[in-house]
């Protein structure tokens, strides 16, 4: 009996700094873990990547994937009198070779736009050749998919829109949010849709949808070692509980200008530095920001944290602050660094009850109203100040037991169960 299966990511994966590229790095070495014989990750060309803006890690120090794992990134298909969806064809184009070679093959998209649309059209194209084609789709929506694209589609009154994103999203054989708060908001915006335009996106959404939450390699942070920790934070001229820590994208929504106010005054400032690590579109303006500051000279950037360093950073703080936002733009849906420090230990997270944060965080962290300077500083006060030592390693104990749900092979076991549900088992017998 031929035992190959394969798994196929489509994603922004590495070197984009997003929660997501690393959820999928996780699924595909869990999936190396259950046995997959062929793992891929099929993504963007770098300098497509580097042309759209979006915030990337330094190139060379990116980790290495584990043996077993590829990573393609199609070239475009057409010159420039194709002015756009040159890309989308190259991917396509791939998905359809991979779809077509006879291997029992898993393709999971994460984020719809526009990577759902590739797999879905993949999977169609594929099947019209003739040829033998065994694969199930899966589409997870993040909370980006319904921010930048279904709710502007509803606010500006663009039923072809939101409908072609949608109906791509049904069109998986598994629908997936990565929280119970972006389903929700998925099937809300669907209700706004349906109750304008007679449509019937709502009812097939609220009855499909799967939460499934993001895949954490647990076992990375849990296996971190306390003199490595000390070398790298010696490395930056840091000391353990001597700076407050955001990490994350630098972007509005994330807070940093209110962590700034709130750090300018609590007591804590008088004591601990405040650490901002990290890329994105706000770069420049919160080091402005922060130029202008009174405690500038207790204010650092770091802009070339690396996938190794995080945990070590994330262990050795005071405290983490990502008092995240809702935003036009995005919303944080699930919260995937406040796990991931949970895991790492140090002192506690101080964030917000925005989208699918509590979700991640349970009642394992100090929650602050959003766009709260005062309540910021107040929360840092009592995290750096004012906990003793017993509290903290209580604290950072109950918080590390909460996070251990996320880890990469449990998520992926429970993905691969609905696959085993409308998949003959013979396909997947090891």
């Amino acid at each position: 009996m031929n035992n190959d299966r394969r798994l196929v990511l489509v994603v922004r994966a590495d070197p984009v700094i997003c929660g997501h590229s690393g959820e999928a790095r996780n699924l595909a070495e869990a999936a190396l873990e259950r046995g997959f014989t062929d793992v891929r990750i099929v993504t963007w060309p770098i300098e497509r990547l580097v042309e759209t803006g979006l915030p990337l890690k330094p190139l060379d120090r990116v980790s290495p994937y584990s043996r077993g794992i590829t990573v393609e990134r199609p070239e475009p298909v057409g010159d420039y009198k194709v002015p756009d969806g040159r890309y989308l064809a190259g991917i396509t184009g791939r998905l359809v070779e991979l779809f077509t070679d006879g291997v029992p093959t898993v393709a999971m998209s994460l984020y719809l736009s526009p990577h759902a649309q590739a797999v879905s059209d993949a999977a169609r194209i594929a099947r019209s050749t003739g040829l033998p084609v065994d694969v199930t789709t899966i589409a997870e929506a993040v909370g980006s998919d319904v921010t930048n694209v279904v709710r502007a589609s509803v606010e500006e009154d663009r039923l072809g829109a939101a409908a072609q994103v949608l109906t791509t999203y049904l069109d998986s054989d598994i629908c997936l949010a990565v929280s119970r708060y972006t389903k929700d908001l998925v099937v809300s915006e669907a209700e706004s849709i349906d109750s304008r335009h007679g449509t019937r996106f709502a009812a097939q959404l609220r009855d499909r949808v799967e939460i499934s939450y993001p895949a954490i390699d647990v076992e990375e942070y849990l296996a971190r070692d306390d003199a490595e920790t000390d070398a790298a934070l010696a490395h930056r001229g840091l000391s353990r509980d001597g700076y407050v820590l955001f990490l994350s994208r630098l972007s509005p929504a994330k807070g940093v200008e209110d962590l700034i106010a709130g750090y300018e005054r609590s007591a804590a400032a008088g004591s601990v530095d405040l650490v901002i690590a990290g890329n994105g579109p706000g770069a420049t303006a919160f080091r402005e920001r922060a130029a202008a500051s009174p405690y500038a000279a207790r204010i650092r950037f770091l802009d070339d944290v690396d996938d190794v360093e995080k945990p070590h950073l994330m262990a050795g703080c005071a405290a983490y602050a990502l008092p995240s936002k809702p935003m036009p733009e995005f919303v944080e849906t699930f919260g995937i660094a406040l796990v991931e420090k949970m895991l790492a230990g140090g002192g506690p997270v101080i964030t917000t009850d925005t989208g699918g944060i509590g979700e991640a965080v349970g009642d394992c962290a100090i929650i602050v109203p959003v766009e709260d300077p005062d309540a910021i500083a107040a929360a840092l006060d009592r995290a750096v100040v004012e906990m003793s030592p017993e509290e903290r390693r209580r604290a950072e104990h109950r918080a590390r037991q909460h996070a251990r749900q996320f880890d990469r092979g449990a998520v992926l076991d429970a993905i691969l169960a609905q696959v085993d549900a409308i998949t003959p088992a013979r396909l997947w017998a090891v």
